[in-house]
């Protein structure tokens, strides 16, 4: 592959789910599940244009390697990669890769979701929705306490 894999992982590049798969089986693992988060058209009635991601990249990866120890803590055997990309990201582009394994598969999926709305709690990371009529920052980190659940 040329160079090593960092399994917590902020980049400006294009991301592809199968080495962080790879990277996180084992033999003890009995599934591996994966979550590509993409870049969608439409949210709530609006034409997304593209999307912009900032982050404060230091702390992000540091946040993310906390979110896979909480993970290996809690659901014991699993190993875990994310990866989440930062600029300007087109209609269907991968913005986060989220790649556990564990001896069961419900635990893989679990952990999944789980590192998911971590993510968007903890993780310095901000998304700029860029639309046809406007554009706004969006992030958990500032707390929106109207229409939290309403964009999942």
């Amino acid at each position: 592959m040329g160079t090593e894999l960092k399994p917590f992982h902020v980049t400006e590049g294009p991301i592809e789910a199968a080495p962080y798969m790879e990277y996180v089986t084992h033999p003890g693992a009995g599934a591996v599940t994966a979550f590509a988060g993409t870049v969608r058209e439409w949210t709530n009635g609006k034409r997304t244009m593209y999307l912009k991601y900032e982050a404060y990249v230091p702390m992000a990866e540091k946040k993310l390697a906390q979110i896979g120890d909480e993970i290996m803590e809690k659901w014991p055997g699993s190993r875990v990669a994310i990866v989440h990309r930062v600029g300007e990201l087109a209609i269907s582009d991968i913005a986060v890769v989220i790649a556990v394994s564990s001896p069961h598969r419900k635990a893989a999926y679990e952990a999944n979701e789980y590192a998911i709305e971590q993510i968007k709690k903890v993780v310095p990371i901000w998304k700029k929705e860029m639309w046809e009529d406007g554009e706004e920052w969006i992030g958990d980190q500032s707390y929106k306490p109207e229409k939290e659940s309403e964009n999942e």
